[in-house]
């Protein structure tokens, strides 16, 4: 179980050096700010102004996101028939295999991740890894060699993961092997932020190291997977439901 302010709680304490450096950064500037005076004074107290504004949206956005919404709790897939064997594919911070093992309980969980510490190497990862230990079944693997059989697998969940596949034919020859792992009727669940502007809003910058939606619709298509559903979990978070075959099971 998740407990609260768990998803904030991480943000924060796997990218404390980022506050930081805005902490000590304003500061800075609006001490030598204030020491110029006049126009500088005022410009100095905007920016900080603006800094502070981006940091607590960002924030308040991702309480909302990951402690508030529905995103973890699962309420929000639908399956006609419940999974018998699903695989739960991670960057290297795993959040969901619990959970996904209770939300199904009957079902065979597979844990791959294909996290890359040469290619991987933002220190919050390292973070994230050291507080929370891999799912004692975790498979490490390669997006070039996913070790699934063809039509193994009903369900195969990515979630808040596939955007670290940077290189896009990397990423489509990923979700081509997702594809031929699925058994008929099988689906793959897809749960991203988007670059769009919501993102946008609430996380200025940062929503440059999502995809665009257009980006996700080429790499499906080239992957010959169709989208079953397209659900917004949140206006920052979006769940798409691949299939090779056009309707869900």
């Amino acid at each position: 179980m998740r407990h609260p302010l768990q998803g904030v709680g991480n943000i924060v304490r796997f990218n404390w050096h980022f506050y930081l450096i805005a902490v000590v950064g304003v500061a800075i500037g609006i001490g030598l700010a204030y020491q110029l005076g006049g126009v500088f004074k005022t410009i100095g107290q905007v920016i900080a102004g603006l800094v502070l504004l981006t940091t607590v949206v960002s924030l308040l956005v991702s309480w909302y996101v990951y402690d508030y919404s529905d995103l973890y709790s699962f309420n929000w897939l639908k399956f006609s028939v419940s999974p018998s064997t699903i695989v739960n594919i991670h960057a290297g911070f795993d959040e969901t295999s619990l959970l996904l093992a209770g939300h199904f309980p009957e079902a065979r969980i597979r844990v791959l991740d294909f996290y890359d510490p040469t290619l991987h190497t933002e220190v919050s990862i390292k973070r994230a890894r050291a507080a929370y230990p891999p799912h004692p079944a975790t498979e490490s693997i390669t997006t070039a060699e996913v070790p699934l059989s063809t039509a193994s697998t009903t369900a195969i969940f990515v979630t808040l993961s596939a955007h670290e596949i940077r290189n896009s034919a990397e990423r489509t020859a990923f979700f081509r092997q997702l594809k031929n792992a699925l058994k008929p009727g099988g689906q793959i669940i897809v749960t991203e932020h988007l670059r769009d502007t919501a993102n946008f809003l609430a996380y200025s910058l940062g929503f440059f190291h999502f995809l665009s939606k257009s980006s996700w619709l080429i790499t499906f298509k080239e992957a010959d997977l169709v989208i079953a559903r397209e659900h917004k979990i949140t206006p920052f978070i979006t769940s798409f439901t691949l299939t090779s075959h056009g309707t869900p099971p």
